[in-house]
């Protein structure tokens, strides 16, 4: 929006001495006598820049035009504004229109590749529901690298269980293994240490095993004693 001032070149706080100044630099640049081959734009340059200055020199009238100027203004910002929201509400509409209509071209698409079709099927179903083929390419390129990267994921899953489960039974093999050795183990030294146990008993002397006889021993032994 061309003011006034913006006709003379100053700000709308300009001095009267500023204003002047710029009206005088204004009128010799754009004087028809200056601008030979384009008078007429010249001439309706220069009327301007006398208008401007007509008004804007003559202290009352500068104030009625600030104050018009500032009402036209205000009104001017309102519009703008109203026309700015409009715009945005508009524009966020697009957006959620265009968001939505994605949302749903990638959950055909993700359901057409969970079938098992490839990535050329889902570009064709895209284009015929409409889909802009550009929009439909892309869809259908993320699509099926996803569904690709979930297979690949799925088989590395399965490997792992069975290696898990393969860790496990060989782990269990082992464990069984050591718990018969150890039965064994048991076992053959039982049998060694009973043969051992059976000779000492025999060998215990006999008045070891018997206390009345070693008892008896000793009593001959004193009888014996008492002769001599």
């Amino acid at each position: 929006m061309t003011t006034l001032y913006d006709t003379l070149g100053v700000p709308m706080h300009a001095t009267h001495e500023e204003i002047k100044r710029a009206y005088r630099k204004a009128a010799m640049k754009w004087h028809p006598d200056r601008n030979s081959g384009a008078e007429e734009v010249a001439r309706a340059a220069f009327q301007d820049i006398k208008d401007a200055y007509a008004i804007l020199s003559d202290a009352a009238q500068r104030k009625v035009y600030d104050a018009v100027y500032a009402e036209q203004m205000r009104g001017w910002e309102a519009q703008r504004a109203r026309r700015q929201e409009a715009q945005a509400k508009r524009e966020a509409a697009a957006r959620a229109a265009d968001e939505a209509a994605y949302a749903e071209m990638v959950s055909l698409a993700m359901r057409f590749a969970d079938e098992g079709h490839n990535r050329d099927v889902l570009f064709g179903v895209l284009l015929g529901r409409r889909c802009e083929a550009r929009r439909a390419a892309q869809i259908a390129d993320s699509v099926a690298a996803l569904q690709a990267a979930r297979r690949e994921a799925a088989k590395a899953d399965l490997a792992a269980e069975a290696e898990r489960a393969e860790s496990v039974e060989e782990l269990q093999a082992e464990t069984e293994a050591a718990a018969t050795s150890l039965k064994k183990h048991a076992a053959t030294t039982h049998e060694a240490a009973s043969p051992r146990a059976d000779q000492a008993k025999r060998e215990e002397p006999a008045s070891d095993a018997h206390p009345a006889g070693a008892l008896g021993s000793l009593w001959f032994q004193f009888l014996n004693g008492l002769r001599f």
